[in-house]
Formats: C-alpha cells, structure tokens, sequence
C-alpha cells in the first residue's frame, strides 16, 4: 500500500494554509500524517548518551515504510551528530528506505549538523522552531615547553587540528545548503555571528520542505 507520505513529499505543489495577506503559512499535520508520531525522539545535549537512545530506537523503528526521526537540542558534540548521520546515511544507501528529518523548537549546532544527513526535501520542522548555525569552537591550551623541536611539534600539530576542524565544518555546511537557496558563502559569512533561522524563513530559503 502506498505510503501517504511519501506520495505527499513528491507533490511539491500540494498547499499550506493561507494567511489573510495570502501568503502560505506552512503545512498541515494532516498533509504528513507520519510526522505526527515519530518513530525516533531525540532531545537534549547531543551526546554518547543520546547515540545510545538514537541506536536502540533506531534498532526498534519499522523495517517497512519512512522512519521520521525528531530531534530537540541546544547543541552538543558534532562528531556524534555526524556519527548519527553516518548511520542513517548507510541505512538509505543499503536498502534505499525513506528517512525523515522533524526539527522541533529548537535545532542548533549539532542538531544542524544531524539535519545536514537528510537531503533537503526530507527536512521538516514544527511552527516557531529555530535553526542555529555556527563556527566549531575550540577551547585549549597549548604549552610550549622543551626541546625546540617538540615545541615545533606540538604547534604544528594543533595547527593541524584546526586546518582539518575547518575542512569538516565546510564539508558539513556545504551538506547543510546542498540543494537549497542558500549560497555556501553566506553560510560561511553568517555562521561567525550564530545565524539563527526561523522556520519559515528556513522553508522560504529551500533549507527544509515544510513548517508544520
């Protein structure tokens, strides 16, 4: 049988309730009828404890038919957020199943980066939710003490830390916008300041499929 949801995400034409200027104020519930009771609820810091909930939820979750996923968070350890996209990402490619990404209230740092593993018609979010990008932070304190030449490889290597946090910032943004209106370079440009993006503004920018 047909999943309605599915069927739903391939009408992109299909319309959101109408303000009183006319403009479209986002989707009904009743549009994506799966998004109501999602399979995997995540919320709080993105952490090795929220992989061990994500991971057995995950485990449970149907083997037929789209797994929406939701997620809540202030943010946390984006190597976990990208370790959770890893797992999704195989799981598509293995058995080419649908996955769905639901963003409520609040969906930054981190949250954004497990948002990036979900291609950009497969991203929801609920009314008043907010989107926060921003820079990797690093917090440490190098000492430079012996020989000359350690000191030289210990800066190096820090150096070498941050060159390649880069790469997997960039990498990561980049997977954020693919296939959305917003151009790499803004992302980049704004991230520095903590670029905050409510949710219609999310959907009027191509970053999600709809508001619900």
């Amino acid at each position: 049988m047909p999943d309605p949801l599915s069927d739903t995400l391939h009408a992109p034409d299909a319309p959101g309730a109408e303000t009183p200027d006319g403009s479209v104020a986002g989707g009904s519930i009743n549009q994506y009828p799966l998004l109501a009771n999602p399979h995997i609820t995540l919320a709080g810091p993105v952490d090795h404890a929220m992989y061990a909930v994500f991971r057995d939820q995950l485990a449970n979750a149907p083997k037929d038919g789209a797994v929406v996923i939701a997620i809540s968070t202030l943010g946390g350890d984006p190597e976990v957020a990208r370790l959770m996209g890893d797992e999704i990402r195989l799981l598509r490619e293995f058995d080419g199943r649908e996955f769905l990404f639901l963003g409520k209230v609040a969906v930054y740092s981190a949250g954004a980066t497990f948002m990036s593993a979900f291609p950009v018609d497969k991203r929801f979010l609920t009314r008043g939710t907010r989107i926060m990008i921003h820079e990797r932070i690093m917090n440490k304190t190098v000492e430079v003490a012996g020989p000359l030449k350690t000191c030289v490889a210990t800066l190096k290597a820090t150096l070498h830390e941050i060159e390649h946090s880069i790469m997997i910032e960039e990498e990561g943004f980049r997977a954020i916008v693919d296939g959305s209106g917003v151009d790499f370079d803004e992302l980049v440009r704004r991230a520095p300041e903590n670029w905050y993006i409510e949710a219609d503004e999310a959907r009027e920018k191509g970053l999600v499929l709809d508001v619900i």
